[in-house]
């Protein structure tokens, strides 16, 4: 059976192995997951796509040719200031764990590292390979980590659960995302004179009412809320008595299921010109949405698992963007899970629940043991 005591000291040993994300560097903690997974017998390599930007890929074999992913993170966001605790410790205080990392997404690697550990004492042999990906620069994309390895074939599974989640949410679809920039073009003139210029800081205010108060059609989904835009940048102009000839904003637009980002571009262009022709868009980035049927063996597997040891599970969707896109890209099923705890990732005093971590480790065991394809 999994032991408290011993992910207690992992996950301790995990949070004291800075791991920030920038400046990046994901090589000692990989090291440490590298040994670990060494020492119970598995096959491990390391991948560096970038001086210090590890990935550990671990393989305990199986008995059929068919494999399954689960896939933590190694970095973290930085800690920033005004942490009242040693972001590096790794503080107990009740049941309560604190540290840079505890919920993401060092805990979730504790409780895998602490399932496989236990697959491996009992003797168990699964169904299929089990593969593990502990991967690097999640919070800055991906490029470094899980998008390579994938590229070029070093992951080939047959499905994936993502260990990236908090409060044993089953994660079975997720908004797609587009970034883009607004590049609006005026004329410039004499502040005292504005009418023989054209503000392109009053027309960017215009077409970000319009887009803001615009009434469309609205899908529906079980798991996500309604789509949303958000204007994060914005600046123009370069002196207060002078009329701004240029005017540049930043857009992030997150979409359901079923909804074209073409379309979503083609509508925001339309609007633009209701206003001007002087404008270019740079896309950013554009990642699809995705969503996997509650019925998939992994959604059943996993639901069945968290039941069987009394816990409620969450079948949920995400607002942001996680890796589960890459996937799709591949036509590869795949699914988020996690035991974190909610509102805890990305901020001062993050903490983790010792005890839903535990429970995770025993809930992956469960399901590693059961899931078939």
């Amino acid at each position: 059976m999994a032991s408290k005591q011993r992910l207690i000291k992992t996950i301790q040993k995990l949070i004291s192995l800075d791991s920030q994300n920038p400046p990046g560097d994901e090589s000692k903690i990989a090291a440490f997951v590298s040994e670990y997974l060494r020492g119970l017998g598995l096959n491990v390599k390391t991948y560096r796509f970038k001086n210090k930007r590890d990935n550990i890929v671990a393989v305990l074999k199986g008995e059929s040719s068919k494999s399954l992913l689960i896939t933590p993170h190694l970095d973290t966001v930085p800690a920033g200031k005004n942490w009242s605790r040693n972001p590096f410790k790794g503080e107990i205080c009740g049941e309560k764990i604190y540290g840079l990392g505890a919920t993401d997404c060092k805990g979730n690697l504790a409780s895998a590292l602490e399932a496989i550990h236990t697959l491996v004492e009992q003797g168990t042999r699964l169904k299929y390979n089990l593969v593990f990906a502990a991967t690097s620069d999640e919070e800055s994309g991906s490029a470094l980590g899980l998008i390579p390895l994938l590229a070029r074939g070093i992951l080939k599974v047959d499905a994936a659960v993502v260990l990236d989640a908090d409060d044993f949410q089953i994660v079975v679809t997720q908004k797609g995302l587009i970034h883009l920039k607004v590049y609006i073009q005026g004329k410039k003139a004499h502040g005292a004179y504005p009418w023989l210029g054209v503000n392109a800081i009053d027309i960017a205010a215009r077409i970000i009412t319009d887009l803001k108060t615009r009434r469309v059609a609205r899908r529906k989904n079980k798991y996500l809320r309604q789509p949303t835009v958000n204007v994060g940048t914005i600046c123009g102009g370069d002196k207060v008595n002078v009329v701004s000839d240029w005017c540049n904003f930043e857009l992030d637009f997150r979409f359901l299921p079923g909804e074209s980002d073409k379309n979503i571009i083609k509508t925001l262009k339309q609007l633009i010109r209701r206003h001007t022709s002087k404008f270019k868009l740079e896309i950013q980035g554009i990642q699809d949405p995705y969503q996997i049927s509650p019925k998939h063996p992994l959604v059943r597997t996993l639901f069945s698992a968290m039941s069987k040891l009394k816990i409620k599970p969450r079948i949920s969707g995400s607002e942001g963007a996680t890796v589960i896109t890459f996937f799709k890209e591949r036509n590869i099923p795949a699914i988020a899970t996690g035991f974190g705890t909610e509102g805890c990732a990305h901020i001062v005093d993050e903490y983790a629940l010792i005890s839903n971590l535990y429970k995770g480790s025993l809930v992956l065991v469960e399901f590693l043991k059961d899931y078939e394809f």
